[in-house]
């Protein structure tokens, strides 16, 4: 029997090159080897107030990027997390034995504190118990997070745990970080500072929609400085960030040329972006064409849904018939 794999996406804009490398890619890859459930976090999209016409159309947004990408409907259970009410009534049940201590000493509670004091609202307080339920609705025992979720996920080991203690039961596996592959691939931005990342600006991303005069004039503006005075010298981190790019959008002879070119103090930066550019366009042409025939299939995209939807529920209404019988809840 497989094991099974749970992983969600905040539907906060569109998709960039960063995330296609660091989980997209990997998501796809799962699918065939794991029970796969994917979901589209509308719920959790809440704690920060989107309009409701900007949460569905980002909804919408990542589920044709999903698609576009290579996630099989098929393979995988793709739905959107408002569209299966067991999730928040799993929530409502694990909210009942969080204590506020530990979740008021989440490291993301008190950074959001911070970045929006005037929105602290209960959601960000109880957002690890929402992420508790979301795994644990599908008893899953494998979650692929990065290293600024990692205490969500020991706090979702302790929220299964203590349940499990409480009502002498082992409903639920404990959970643990999972990456499908040893060497992911890390996305720098454009800015020169980092990774890829749209909490930096539209200009520090190539997004899979972008279109190939967008990507142009983006990549034209990227930081770089004046250019080596030495051979030989080591490539400060804007450049590095470009070279990065180049090494997974470029062929190979590509990539070596223009750092012969950095090597020798012959590097034209202007000639540099203009060939990362194209090589970028080329590589995702393919992706946003996808997008852009999706998107105009509502109908596929209304099936995938709804048919994603079904089977989710019919697996978490199973571990909500458990939870509920193990409480003591009973009908007349």
């Amino acid at each position: 029997m497989k094991e099974t794999v749970v992983s969600g996406i905040r539907p906060t804009g569109k998709l960039h090159l960063g995330n296609y490398f660091g989980a997209v890619t990997n998501f796809v890859k799962m699918q065939y080897d794991y029970n796969c459930f994917f979901f589209i976090a509308d719920l959790h999209s809440l704690t920060t107030h989107p309009t409701p016409q900007d949460l569905h159309g980002y909804v919408r947004h990542v589920l044709v990027e999903y698609l576009a990408c290579g996630i099989d409907p098929e393979q995988s259970t793709i739905y959107i997390q408002s569209d299966v009410p067991e999730v928040a009534e799993l929530y409502l049940y694990l909210n009942m034995n969080a204590y506020m201590g530990e979740l008021e000493r989440s490291t993301s509670f008190k950074d959001k504190i911070r970045s929006q004091p005037d929105n602290v609202n209960a959601g960000l307080l109880t957002y690890p118990t929402l992420m508790a339920a979301d795994i644990l609705i599908h008893k899953a025992t494998k979650v692929p997070v990065g290293k600024d979720q990692e205490q969500h996920l020991e706090m979702t080991r302790t929220f299964g745990n203590r349940f499990n203690r409480m009502y002498q039961s082992d409903l639920f596996p404990e959970p643990h970080a999972f990456n499908y592959s040893d060497n992911l691939v890390k996305v720098p931005g454009l800015d020169g500072k980092g990774k890829m990342s749209k909490s930096e600006g539209d200009g520090n991303c190539i997004y899979l929609s972008d279109s190939p005069e967008v990507i142009r004039k983006k990549v034209s503006r990227a930081v770089t400085d004046g250019g080596p005075t030495e051979e030989n010298q080591a490539k400060p981190e804007a450049i590095q960030n470009l070279f990065d790019l180049m090494k997974i959008v470029s062929p190979t002879d590509t990539l070596n040329h223009f750092d012969q070119l950095y090597n020798q103090c012959a590097i034209r930066y202007g000639d540099f972006k203009k060939q990362l550019a194209e090589d970028m366009i080329v590589f995702n042409s393919p992706i946003r064409e996808k997008i852009e025939e999706i998107a105009k299939d509502t109908d596929y995209l209304r099936k995938v849904a709804t048919e994603g939807a079904m089977k989710a529920k019919e697996n978490a209404q199973k571990t909500i018939r458990e939870a509920r019988e193990l409480i003591g809840f009973k009908t007349f």
